[in-house]
């Protein structure tokens, strides 16, 4: 995780502080929930999928590197960094796979994904629109 402070996100948010606000909007969506919805949600899960949504480790603002397609691509290049470098559960998995939906397919396949995929659109749209 600490190489991603070397990498910028959107705007002047480095994919280290991205992933921080990321993993918190996370945890506020979940204590919101109804209780019949948050009843089974993996926490750990949750909040370590958002850490390593983005765990993707390069400047993808870089386009003449290949990076022109990162929106699309980045999310399978996060997953293989953090099973190269962590133990991962298939929730976890399924996070940092999915939370590009609906640019990039599957769509999420449980709860913690879905909320990822709320939690990283609106911190987007915080960082690159101001705050």
């Amino acid at each position: 995780m600490e190489m991603s402070k070397g990498f910028m996100q959107h705007g002047d948010t480095s994919v280290f502080a991205h992933s921080l606000a990321v993993a918190l909007i996370c945890v506020q969506i979940a204590y919101f929930l109804p209780k019949f919805l948050s009843k089974h949600l993996n926490k750990r899960a949750l909040v370590r999928g958002a850490l390593l949504h983005d765990y993707f480790l390069y400047d993808w603002h870089t386009k003449h590197d290949g990076h022109s397609l990162h929106g699309f691509f980045h999310p399978w290049r996060a997953l293989r960094n953090a099973e190269r470098d962590f133990s991962l559960s298939a929730t976890e998995r399924n996070m940092i796979k999915t939370h590009m939906f609906p640019l990039t397919l599957p769509p999420p396949k449980c709860k913690e994904s879905w909320i990822l995929v709320v939690a990283d659109k609106v911190c987007a749209v915080r960082e690159t629109f101001g705050k």
